[in-house]
């Protein structure tokens, strides 16, 4: 029997997967372990390998479109197996649907609406995972969105094409209408409206920038934020930088690591946590997870959007082994190139935008983390030290915290603890 060769589970919300690219092409010949395709998921893209050696048949996921998870997108034909054919157990990939155009640029016939009768079957709307996430999420009823896809299927693009039926106007005589749900904000069009005609181009959400916007909403409209900041006199910080860098041993004429103050920040921060154990937590509604251990998600900047690689046991790690870690896990993030797991979970996170001339800002809670640490550039500013003003280089810092989780005076103990190590950062080396 031929290998059948599945859209793969990368992520845990996962639903559907996106080919980017295919390596091989029908009738190719592949062995186990080659890069069958590429697909692109909410934050990376992944190198999917062949399942077996043989013949590659029958492609059926095709680039550009979303494809259920599990569903065939392949099948392997081994050495000497007879080709006879499309396997018959082979299904349609009816949860794929056709990558379409902005809705701005789309004319109105591009998504035919079928009865919603049609795409009901035994009192239950025909829809795919995805579909019904981001209508359950939006607040849409399925049985109100036509669907395009096959036997009337709702797809994605349906739910994100929907919009509500305009009223007709009232009269004196007809009975008053139910007041419709206030829109979370104004419409594709009432923005557009906003603008001249041919002064924009649209350029079309990416499946990590929708991811973006969708859990940092949930984020900042579930979780009550709380902030804390404070100022850190970072000059013996960096004056232990420079040394310790200048100590670094040096191979083939290149130094073995080159410390950054943000390798130094995350070391501290994982260390407070540490200190402070009762704020090393997640929420969850049974209960609160104390996590034995500091699991460090770094923001970094990709094209189109971020994401947060985690340095795992980061307050057990010395500072070299950070930074090589960093350096290694933001290239291959800028790539695209991350393991679902080297970005999925973390105990807090921290975002620098310091090195972009930012004095200070408050960070977006992103569960399961309870806090977040947002890192301001070290400036030089006056300070009193007694009757006298000396000059001194600090840098601002705001803890962001899930007030479920973590009260303020928990708090507050947190960012002093963080605090001390950053101003004695020797005993980041004890």
């Amino acid at each position: 029997m031929p290998v059948e060769v599945i859209m793969p589970k990368v992520d845990m919300d996962m639903a559907t997967g996106r080919i980017s690219k295919w390596f091989f092409g029908d009738g190719a010949e592949v062995k186990k372990g080659d890069v069958l395709f590429e697909i692109e998921t909410d934050k990376a893209a992944m190198e999917i390998d062949a399942p077996a050696s043989g013949t590659l048949r029958d492609i059926s996921g095709r680039e550009g479109v979303d494809i259920a998870v599990g569903a065939p997108v392949a099948w392997i034909y081994e050495a000497g197996e007879a080709y006879a054919g499309a396997p018959a157990q082979q299904p349609a990939p009816a949860a794929a649907e056709p990558a379409k155009a902005p809705e701005e640029a789309r004319p109105a016939a591009a998504v035919p609406a079928v009865p919603p009768a049609a795409a009901d079957t035994g009192g239950k709307v025909r829809a795919t995972p995805l579909a019904r996430r981001l209508a359950q999420e939006a607040g849409i009823d399925l049985s109100a969105v036509g669907g395009s896809g096959p036997k009337g299927r709702v797809t994605r693009a349906d739910v994100l094409a929907w919009r509500p039926p305009e009223k007709p106007a009232c009269t004196a005589a007809a009975p008053a209408a139910s007041p419709a749900p206030a829109p979370a904000g104004p419409s594709d069009e009432q923005v557009r409206r906003l603008f001249a005609e041919g002064s924009y181009e649209v350029v079309a959400h990416s499946n990590m920038r929708r991811t973006i916007a969708r859990r940092l909403v949930e984020a900042k409209s579930t979780v009550p934020h709380f902030y804390l900041t404070v100022d850190c006199s970072i000059d013996a910080l960096l004056k232990l930088r420079t040394e310790l860098n200048a100590a670094a041993p040096v191979a083939d004429g290149r130094p073995d690591f080159k410390l950054s103050v943000n390798d130094m920040v995350i070391r501290a921060y994982a260390m407070a946590l540490r200190a402070v154990p009762e704020a090393n937590v997640s929420w969850t509604e049974e209960g609160l997870l104390k996590h034995r251990h500091a699991d460090i998600g770094v923001a970094v900047s990709v094209p189109g959007g971020l994401i947060t690689p985690i340095v795992r046991s980061a307050e057990i790690k010395t500072l070299s082994a950070i930074s090589s870690e960093m350096k290694d896990l933001a290239a291959r993030a800028k790539d695209g190139k991350l393991k679902a797991e080297e970005y999925q979970g973390g105990t807090g996170a921290v975002s620098n935008l310091g090195m972009f001339g930012v004095r200070e800002f408050a960070a977006i809670v992103n569960p399961p983390h309870a806090t977040i640490l947002a890192v301001g550039a070290g400036e030089r500013r006056p300070v009193m030290v007694g009757d006298e003003v000396r000059g001194a280089t600090l840098m601002t810092v705001t803890l962001s915290t899930d007030h479920r989780a973590v009260d303020g005076a928990l708090g507050a103990e947190l960012i002093g603890a963080f605090r001390s190590y950053i101003e004695r950062p020797m005993l980041m080396l004890v």
